[in-house]
Formats: C-alpha cells, sequence, structure tokens
C-alpha cells in the first residue's frame, strides 16, 4: 500500500470536508502517496474565531498522534494548531495558508487574500507577519458568509467575484483563496479578477508532495 498524507478539516463540514476532497483528486497516480481527507467530527462548524482557532490544537495532535502518515495538511486557511501539531510528529506538517501564500509569491509580488470572515484577519495577518511577507498583502477582502453557504456552488458566486475584482482593483497580482471552503470557486474568481488565483487545498497538496517526495523522480504524467 502507498504512503498516505494524511489532510486534516479541523471543522466538522461535510461539505467543506468533500470540497477539499475534489480539489486534490487530481493529484492521484501512481507511485505518489494517496491523500485522504479527513474532518474533525468534534470540531466547530468553521474555524471562525480565536476560540475555534485555539481549541483545536488539542484535538488536531491527538488525531495526529493516532493516524500515522507520511506527511499531514491541516486543511484551514488560517493554519490552526500548526506549531503543536509539529511538536506532535516528526512528519512534515504543512498549512494551508503558508502554502497559499508561498505559491502566490512564486507568480507575482503582490498578493491579496479573497477571506473568509473578517474575524479571520487577525490571524492571517499573523502568519503573514511571521512569514514575514505582510508588507506584500496588497489587500483583503471577506466574505462574511456562512460556511455552508461558502461551498455551494452557486449561491455565493456574485459576492466571490465583487470581492475578487476590489483585490485586484487595489493592487493584487494574484489572489490566495482565504479559506478551504472557496475549492470550488477557483474559475469564478480568476474570470472576474483577471489575475492568477491560487487555490489553498491544491499548494499545500504540492507542497505535502515534494516533502514526501523529497529527490525522487515524481511519475511522469504529474512531472510533465
Amino acid at each position: 500500500m502507498s504512503e498516505r498524507i494524511l489532510v486534516i478539516n479541523p471543522n466538522a463540514s461535510l461539505s467543506c470536508t468533500q470540497g477539499i476532497a475534489t480539489a486534490l483528486a487530481p493529484f492521484a497516480a501512481p507511485g505518489l502517496p494517496r491523500f485522504e481527507v479527513t474532518r474533525l467530527a468534534e470540531g466547530p462548524p468553521a474555524i471562525v474565531t480565536w476560540r475555534d482557532w485555539y481549541g483545536v490544537a488539542e484535538p488536531l495532535c491527538r488525531l495526529v498522534e493516532q493516524e500515522k502518515a507520511a506527511a499531514y495538511v491541516i486543511a484551514c486557511v488560517s493554519d490552526p494548531g500548526l506549531e503543536a501539531v509539529r511538536m506532535a510528529t516528526d512528519r512534515p506538517v504543512l498549512g494551508m495558508l503558508r502554502c497559499a501564500v508561498a505559491a502566490a509569491l512564486t507568480r507575482a509580488e503582490r498578493f491579496g487574500i479573497l477571506a473568509f470572515m473578517e474575524t479571520s484577519r487577525p490571524r492571517q495577518l499573523r502568519a503573514l507577519q511571521a512569514m514575514g511577507v505582510e508588507a506584500r498583502l496588497a489587500g483583503y477582502e471577506p466574505l462574511n458568509l456562512p460556511m455552508e453557504t461558502l461551498t455551494d456552488p452557486i449561491a455565493p458566486r456574485a459576492r466571490i467575484q465583487a470581492a475578487a475584482k476590489a483585490l485586484a482593483a487595489g493592487g493584487a497580482q494574484v489572489i490566495v483563496l482565504g479559506c478551504a471552503g472557496l475549492a470550488g470557486h477557483v474559475r469564478a474568481a480568476e474570470d472576474a479578477a483577471g489575475v492568477p488565483v491560487v487555490e489553498p487545498c491544491q499548494a499545500a497538496g504540492v507542497m505535502a508532495l515534494l516533502a514526501v517526495q523529497g529527490g525522487q523522480a515524481l511519475p511522469r504524467q504529474v512531472a510533465a
């Protein structure tokens, strides 16, 4: 059986978890570690507040200690529990926000974040400060929609497109989707903004594969 990369949604949303799995599906290939997506059933409906953010750290640590994998991805774009989980395993642990921002900065100098909630801002800014890239943030547009609305294929589209346009108008040369629940809306945001859009599930997935593969050659169909 091939190695697995365990992708953990720290909220309890089934629709968000399914969206993460769908986003990662294109990376399945013979010879590569398989992605296994799960959720914290006891987690909050979404990571909205600092209390949510801190509250999932210990359950994430326990899950990682119980579930052995080649690498772990915390599937929330505010990287909750990242530092704590890294203390619970000697395997790579990746946060989606850090991966998505790193990917964005390979495309352009200035990026914007199309965010989940206004309450996400301080947590995401803290991560940007830790990365030393806060000055390269061109704009921040929160959607302020419930998770189950966000994951609907149609309901949030107009709001997403308006926010993407505003980010591009404000100088963002690339946009980071600031919530895993937005995984199904890349095309809508990209078409509206006219700039590249980084989807954090896929950004973290690629980096997790690289972390596990190391110097090994990727299968031809993926490397191409």
